[in-house]
């Protein structure tokens, strides 16, 4: 029998792909892999320890587990990775952020229950001219 509701959420991560994204580079040590990404947030509140709630905000990218791969190698996002997003108009600006999760939280998730999209949490670390 045909689970209609994985049949819908495939229609759905198809349109996002098609309508919603950007092209990014995901790097891994000196490999590399252009892709296509949704831009997300996600915000963490993490007890310090000592009472107080920080508030931390994450750049998430959610992109299809299918297009992340190295080689011919699927792979999972790992803590150290990095994300390079393109920007601007005129002069171009290259964002770099690390894949990593705050506090004791994974680095990623599925965003979905049929573990079709990855989003992975990151940090802005760098900014280039280009």
């Amino acid at each position: 029998m045909v689970d209609l509701l994985q049949k819908g959420m495939a229609w759905l991560e198809d349109q996002r792909t098609k309508f919603m994204t950007q092209s990014v580079v995901y790097q891994r040590g000196d490999d590399s892999v252009e892709v296509p990404a949704t831009l997300g947030t996600t915000v963490f509140n993490i007890d310090d320890g000592g009472g107080a709630l920080l508030r931390i905000e994450a750049r998430d990218y959610l992109i299809r587990a299918s297009d992340l791969m190295i080689g011919e190698t699927p792979i999972l996002p790992k803590r150290g990775d990095r994300i390079r997003e393109t920007s601007g108009s005129g002069v171009e600006q290259v964002y770099v952020y690390e894949v990593v999760g705050p506090g004791d939280e994974p680095c990623w998730r599925w965003s979905d229950g049929y573990r079709q999209t990855l989003r992975i949490h990151t940090k802005q670390v760098d900014m280039e001219a280009t």
